[in-house]
C-alpha cells in the first residue's frame, strides 16, 4: 500500500461536542485506519459475486457509511482498495469501513433502484443527500362527488382525482389556486361543509365559487365548469381564454353587459396565472429542467416545474457530500434521490449530461411506466430555460454562500460571548407555551452552520404537568429529549448532541435543565439562559451561565442580535404549536376517547342523539337503543361518561 499523508485527508475531525464528550477514536495514524479498511473490504471481495448488486459500507456500530450499486459487484468493489485513486471523501470512508454487506439484484437498473431507496432510507454520511425531502404542493380536482371540489394537496395521492403539479412552494399554489377559483368558480369547501349548507357562502358573494351548494347551478353545468378548468390546467389555457373572450364579445353583443362582466373578470384572473411566466415556455409540454452549478466546494441545483407548457415555479437544492465530485456525477446522484418518490415527467432537461444516462433513463422509465427523456440542449427555446435555470443557480449559491459566511461570523461570536471550546455546529433552543395552564406544549428548534434546520424541530406535548409550572415543563422536556437519545445511543444508532444548549427562562428554567442533565449523567454540554430584560426591552436580555453572574451583552453586539433572532425563532414554533393544539382540542368530539367507538358508531350515535353532549348525558336503555349500539358497547359507553 502506498504511503499516505494522515493530514491530507482530515481523518477524525471532531465537533465541538465530541472534544468535550471525550469521544476520539483511537489514537491510531489515519494511515492505519485506512489499511484496516481495505483490509476489510479485500476480505468481502473473497465472495462476492460478479452479478448486479448493491453494496454497503458499514462503521463498527453497524450505521450505514455509504451505499452503491454496480453492475458486476466483483469488478466495481475493488476500486474502493487503490487508495491512490479515491478523492478524500472516500478515503474518509474508507478509514471507518469496519464491514460490508451486499444485496444481488437481476439487472442494473434494479440495482439503481434499490440504491436510490437504501439512500433516502439510510441517509449514509458519505452519499450524496438531498436534505430538503418534503412533499410537493398539488392542485387537486375531486372525482368523488357530484360537485368536485378543488383543493391545495401534499402527500399520498390516495383520493380519487386529479393532481396537477407539482408547484415548487405553497405560494405558487396558493396563488394559482385562488386565480382558478376566479376564473371556473368551483368550490373549495369540504363535502361536511358542503352538505350541510343551506346558501352560497361569501365565496358565491364575491364570485370565486358557482353556489352549486343550494342549486344556484346543476350538475351539468357545474361539469362544463370542472371541465374547462381541467383542460386549462394540462395545457389548453389559450383554448380556454379564446372561448372565453368569444363568451364576452357575444354577451356584449347581446347587451347582457353582466354575463360580459362576468367573463371579463374570468379572463383576468386566467391573465394572472398565465402573466405569471417569467420565461417563453413555448413548446414545452410536461418537463422538469436541472441546472446545476459549483462553486467553494458548495453545489447548487435549480430545478423548475413546467406542467402543460406553465411554470409552476422553482426551488433550489444544496445537495451534501458534493465537494469532489464532478457535475455529472452530483446530477446523476441528485437526480436518483429526486424521483425517488416521485414521478417523473416525460421530458426532464439538465445543463450537464449526467453520469450513466441510459441506465438513468431507464430507471426512470420504470417508475414512470412510460419513456423518459433527459436531454441538455444547446440552442433554442429549451436552452433557453436552462440559461434561465443557471443564472437563478449562481445567483441562489451566492447567497447560500454569503448566508454561510454570515453564520460562521455570527457562531463564532456565540462562541466568544460564552467562553465555548469552538463554534458550536447545533444549537438547541428550548421554550414552552400555554394558556392558563391548558394544553401545555414544549418545544425544540435547532440551529448550525446553515440556520435554522426545520427538519430537526420537535415539540412535545406536555403530560406531567398541568397547572402551568414553567420549571417543571422544562425538566419534562428536557428529560424526554435527552433520555430518548441515551436509549438511541445504547440501541447503536447515531445520536446527534447539542453544542450548546439555550434555554428560553431565567436561574430557575437553567437550574431545572441542569438537574435534569445531572440526574442523567450527561455533562459537558454548555448550557445557557436568556431571560427577558426589564420590562421586556429588547437588547436587556439577561444570560445565566452556570458559575457566573447574569450578564448582558452589548446592545451593539452581533451575538446578542442573533440569540436574539434564536429566541425569536423558538417563540414563533412553540406558540404556534400550542395554538395548534388548542385548536384540535375545540375540533376533538369527546366519542373519539371511548374505545370501539369507530367512525360509523359515531355516526349512528350523533345522528340517534344530535350531539356528543347529550349522549354523555344519556341514560343505559337510551344508549342500547341506538342503532348499531351492542349492550355491552352501550354499556362502555355509559361507563365511560359516568365513571366516578
Amino acid at each position: 500500500m502506498a504511503d499516505i499523508d494522515p493530514d491530507s485527508i482530515a481523518i477524525g475531525d471532531e465537533s465541538p461536542a465530541e472534544r468535550r464528550a471525550g469521544a476520539r477514536a483511537a489514537p491510531t495514524s489515519a494511515a492505519r485506519r485506512i489499511e484496516d479498511g481495505v483490509a476489510v473490504i479485500r476480505a468481502a471481495l473473497k465472495t462476492m459475486p460478479g452479478s448486479p448488486g448493491v453494496y454497503r459500507m458499514l462503521d463498527g456500530k453497524g450505521a450505514a457509511l455509504y451505499v452503491g450499486k454496480a453492475r458486476s459487484l466483483k469488478k466495481r468493489v475493488p476500486s474502493y482498495t487503490r487508495v491512490n485513486q479515491l478523492p478524500n471523501r472516500l478515503l474518509r470512508m474508507v478509514a471507518e469501513t469496519a464491514s460490508m454487506e451486499i444485496v444481488t439484484t437481476h439487472t442494473e437498473v434494479e440495482a439503481l433502484l434499490l440504491e436510490i431507496n437504501l439512500i433516502k432510507q439510510l441517509k449514509p454520511r458519505y452519499n450524496v443527500l438531498l436534505r430538503d425531502d418534503k412533499s410537493f404542493p398539488h392542485i387537486l380536482i375531486a372525482r368523488d362527488h357530484d360537485f368536485p371540489q378543488i383543493v391545495k394537496h401534499r402527500g399520498a395521492q390516495k383520493r380519487q382525482g386529479d393532481y396537477f403539479g407539482p408547484f415548487a412552494s405553497a405560494g405558487a399554489v396558493n396563488r394559482t389556486l385562488t386565480a382558478l377559483q376566479k376564473a371556473f368558480l368551483l368550490r373549495s369547501c369540504n363535502d361536511a361543509v358542503f352538505r350541510a349548507r343551506t346558501r352560497p357562502c361569501l365565496l358565491y358573494q364575491i364570485k370565486r365559487c358557482a353556489g352549486p351548494c343550494d342549486g344556484r347551478i346543476d350538475a351539468d353545468g357545474y361539469g362544463a365548469l370542472v371541465a374547462e378548468a381541467r383542460g386549462f390546467l394540462t395545457g389548453d389555457s389559450r383554448k380556454i381564454q379564446d372561448m372565453f373572450v368569444a363568451r364576452m364579445n357575444a354577451a356584449a353583443e347581446a347587451l347582457d353587459y353582466e354575463t360580459a362582466a362576468t367573463y371579463r373578470d374570468r379572463i383576468r384572473a386566467l391573465a394572472h396565472v398565465t402573466s405569471r411566466q417569467d420565461i417563453n415556455v413555448e413548446g414545452v409540454g410536461d418537463a422538469d429542467v436541472f441546472a446545476i452549478v459549483q462553486q467553494g466546494g458548495q453545489t447548487c441545483v435549480q430545478a423548475f416545474f413546467f406542467r402543460g407548457g406553465q411554470n409552476f415555479g422553482g426551488r433550489a437544492y444544496f445537495p451534501s457530500q458534493t465537494r469532489d465530485m464532478d457535475l455529472a456525477e452530483a446530477l446523476a446522484g441528485f437526480l436518483g434521490q429526486f424521483y425517488g418518490a416521485r414521478p417523473p415527467p416525460p421530458l426532464v432537461l439538465v445543463s450537464e449530461m449526467p453520469a450513466e444516462l441510459s441506465l438513468l433513463e431507464e430507471a426512470l422509465a420504470f417508475k414512470a411506466e412510460r419513456r423518459v427523456y433527459v436531454r441538455a440542449p444547446r440552442r433554442g427555446g429549451k436552452r433557453r430555460l436552462l440559461d434561465h435555470a443557471l443564472t437563478n443557480a449562481r445567483e441562489a449559491l451566492g447567497r447560500r454562500m454569503a448566508e454561510s459566511s454570515t453564520h460562521a461570523r455570527m457562531l463564532a461570536a456565540v462562541a466568544e460571548a460564552f467562553d465555548l471550546d469552538g463554534a458550536p455546529e447545533r444549537i438547541e433552543v428550548y421554550d414552552n407555551s400555554h394558556l392558563m395552564g391548558a394544553k401545555p406544549v414544549g418545544a425544540m428548534i435547532v440551529a448550525g452552520p446553515e440556520g435554522f434546520e426545520k427538519n430537526q424541530y420537535r415539540k412535545f406535548n406536555i403530560k406531567t404537568v398541568a397547572d402551568g409550572d414553567d420549571f417543571q415543563m422544562m425538566r419534562e422536556v428536557i428529560t424526554r429529549r435527552f433520555k430518548r437519545a441515551q436509549e438511541a445511543e445504547a440501541e447503536g444508532a447515531d445520536v446527534i448532541w447539542p453544542d450548546l444548549l439555550l434555554i428560553d427562562g431565567g436561574k430557575g428554567q437553567l437550574n431545572a435543565v441542569l438537574g435534569v442533565l445531572a440526574d442523567l449523567g450527561i455533562d459537558g454540554i454548555p448550557v445557557v439562559g436568556i431571560a427577558k430584560g426589564p420590562e421586556r426591552d429588547a437588547g436587556r436580555e439577561q444570560f445565566h451561565i452556570p458559575g457566573r453572574q447574569p450578564f448582558l451583552l452589548p446592545p451593539n453586539d452581533p451575538a446578542l442580535h442573533y440569540l436574539q433572532r434564536l429566541r425569536d425563532e423558538s417563540h414563533r414554533f412553540v406558540i404556534g404549536a400550542q395554538r395548534a393544539r388548542r385548536a384540535k382540542a375545540i375540533s376533538d368530539n369527546p366519542l373519539d376517547d371511548v374505545a370501539g367507538v369507530g367512525a360509523a358508531r359515531k355516526r349512528a350515535l350523533l345522528a340517534h342523539f344530535g350531539s356528543a353532549k347529550a349522549v354523555g348525558r344519556a341514560g343505559l336503555e337510551d344508549l342500547e337503543a341506538t342503532p348499531g349500539v351492542s349492550k355491552a358497547m352501550a354499556q362502555r359507553i355509559y361507563d365511560h361518561f359516568n365513571a366516578g
